[in-house]
């Protein structure tokens, strides 16, 4: 058996590919400026990668910075194309395996239906940067399964309802994650088994 190492997000011997700006100067140029210097500094991760040999990775969430907020109103997929397709390239060509993993703010069994509604729209603008990438859904979203409030089985089953939410190509690249405090390896499978979404098992979390 094979084993395939890699890494999340940050290379520290290359510039990082998740620069950002502050709300009040996301000016459309400013987005777009931004946007194609981390694709240009991904590429050289994933290049970078290639030649050493890693071929799994994570790619951060904030290469498009702002991507799923609403100050960011760029047709960033179809601006950027040609980058993403040589980005795409890359990873097909070297046969990698790369994911993304929203932060801790997507909570899809939130209680307050604006908190899902925005979990959502971070969800599908993962989606849409894979998706720009031409990759299969092998490449996948990791989620957490979110907040416990208080109850556990009434949290996991809205977590099921609101995964309802999702476009299918969303939901195609789903992968749900045990963490350290809240949900268990088998709280996963049990959410695994009614959205049809894998499991990732983080042993870190576990321990």
């Amino acid at each position: 058996m094979s084993v395939r190492i890699g890494y999340a997000c940050i290379n520290t011997a290359l510039p990082s590919s998740n620069r950002t700006t502050r709300l009040e100067r996301a000016t459309p140029e400013r987005l777009l400026e931004l946007a194609a210097a981390n694709l240009s500094a991904l590429e050289s991760i994933l290049r970078w990668n290639a030649a050493h040999g890693i071929r799994m990775f994570r790619i951060s969430s904030e290469v498009i910075p702002f991507g799923s907020h609403p100050v960011n109103t760029l047709r960033w997929w179809e601006l950027l194309a040609a980058q993403f397709e040589r980005l795409g390239a890359i990873i097909r060509e070297n046969r990698m395996r790369v994911s993304m993993h929203p932060g801790q703010y997507t909570v899809l069994n939130a209680l307050r239906p604006e908190v899902v509604h925005s979990s959502v729209v971070e969800l599908e603008y993962h989606a849409r940067f894979l998706d720009s990438l031409g990759l299969d859904p092998d490449h996948k979203i990791v989620l957490h399964l979110g907040g416990v409030y208080g109850d556990k089985p009434a949290s996991l089953r809205r977590f099921v309802e609101h995964s309802g939410l999702l476009s299918a190509g969303a939901r195609a690249r789903l992968v749900l994650e045990n963490d350290e405090r809240s949900y268990t390896l088998e709280d996963a499978l049990w959410a695994a088994e009614r959205t049809g979404c894998p499991v990732i098992f983080d042993v870190f979390h576990h321990r």
